[in-house]
C-alpha cells in the first residue's frame, strides 16, 4: 500500500524501496530510498498530529540549529487509506536510548541551544494538547495515583516529595509558547556519538516551556545536566517545574512498560534524577 501511495502522490519517488521500519502508538514508519521515510497514521489520532507537523513544522525548521523532520511532500486519503500520511526527510542515527554520546557537556550545550530556539511565542492557532504544556497541578491526581501504584519499585514517599516541592514553584504566567512537548532520548537522533536531529513533533503544541525540560533528566548524567540548565537559561521556577515534568513523566513511563525491560530502566533512571535534590536546581 505505501509503495501504491507514493506512485499514486509522488510519482517521482514511484523507483524507490519501501522497507517497515516500526511501528508506534499513533504511526507506522517505512524507509524509502536512502533519504526519505514515510510516516503512516494508524489511526484518527496519529493523523491528526500529522496534520500539525504538516502544518508547522516547514514554518519552525529554519530557525532551528538542529533539523527535524519537517514533512517534503503531504500525502492525501484516497480510496486506500483514509488519513493524511506524510514524507519526511531520513537522519541516519540512532535514538539516544540507544546511541550514547561521545561528548554529553557539547550535547547538552546543544540541545539547550535547540529548546531556546524553538521556544518562542506561539501564534493564537497553535495546537492544544491536554495532557502536555498545561500547569503542572493538572497532572497532581494522576501523579499520586501511580506513585502509589508503583510502591514496590519507587520510593514513593520520596518522589512525592520531590513533586510537592516542584508543585510549590510559581506556574508559568506568560504566553504560550512552542513545544515539541514529547521531548525525550527516543525522540533524540544521535550519529557518530553526536545529536544529529530531533524528531516526533505530533505532539506540538504551545504551553509552559517547563515541559521541554524532561530531556536534562531522562538524558544527561549531573554534569551534563548543569551544563544544560545553565547554556538554556531559564529562571529556577521553570526549572523545578521540569523537575516535575520528568516525575510526572516518569512514572508514566513506568506505569506502561511492564513488559518493555529497556523502557523499565529509562523510566527508573530518569526519575531517580528527578528525585534527588542537586546542583543542577542552582540558578
Amino acid at each position: 500500500m505505501v509503495a501504491r501511495l507514493v506512485a499514486e502522490q509522488h510519482p517521482d519517488l514511484a523507483g524507490e524501496t519501501v522497507r517497515y521500519i516500526a511501528a508506534g502508538w499513533d504511526n507506522e514508519l517505512y524507509r524509502l530510498g536512502d533519504h526519505h521515510v514515510v510516516r503512516l497514521p494508524r489511526r484518527q489520532l496519529g493523523a491528526d498530529l500529522v496534520e500539525h507537523e504538516q502544518r508547522w513544522l516547514p514554518r519552525l525548521a529554519p530557525a532551528l540549529p538542529l533539523p527535524i523532520p519537517a514533512p517534503v511532500f503531504a500525502g492525501r486519503p484516497n480510496a486506500d487509506y483514509p488519513w493524511l500520511w506524510s514524507i519526511c526527510p531520513w537522519f541516519e542515527g540512532a535514538p539516544a536510548s540507544e546511541a550514547p554520546l561521545v561528548d554529553p557537556i557539547e550535547d547538552a550545550r546543544c540541545l539547550a541551544g535547540f529548546v531556546s530556539a524553538l521556544h518562542r511565542p506561539a501564534p493564537v492557532d497553535a495546537p492544544i494538547n491536554p495532557y502536555r504544556g498545561q500547569p503542572l497541578a493538572d497532572r497532581d491526581a494522576i501523579t499520586r495515583e501511580r506513585a502509589a501504584a508503583l510502591a514496590d519499585l519507587i520510593d514513593s514517599a520520596a518522589v512525592l516529595a520531590a513533586w510537592d516541592r516542584a508543585l510549590a514553584t510559581t506556574p508559568w504566567d506568560g504566553p504560550p509558547i512552542w513545544l515539541h512537548a514529547d521531548l525525550h532520548p527516543g525522540n533524540v537522533i544521535v550519529h557518530n556519538g553526536q545529536i544529529a536531529a530531533v524528531v516526533d513533533f505530533g505532539d506540538i503544541c504551545g504551553g509552559d516551556p517547563a515541559t521541554d525540560l524532561v530531556i536534562a533528566w531522562s538524558l544527561f548524567d549531573d554534569a551534563a545536566r548543569s551544563e544544560f540548565r545553565r547554556a538554556v537559561d531559564v529562571d529556577i521556577d521553570t526549572w523545578e517545574r521540569g523537575r516535575g515534568w520528568a516525575i510526572t513523566h516518569s512514572l508514566a513511563v513506568l506505569s506502561s512498560s511492564a513488559d518493555n525491560p529497556a523502557y523499565m530502566t529509562f523510566g527508573l533512571r530518569s526519575l531517580a534524577a528527578a528525585t534527588a535534590a542537586g546542583s543542577d536546581s542552582s540558578a
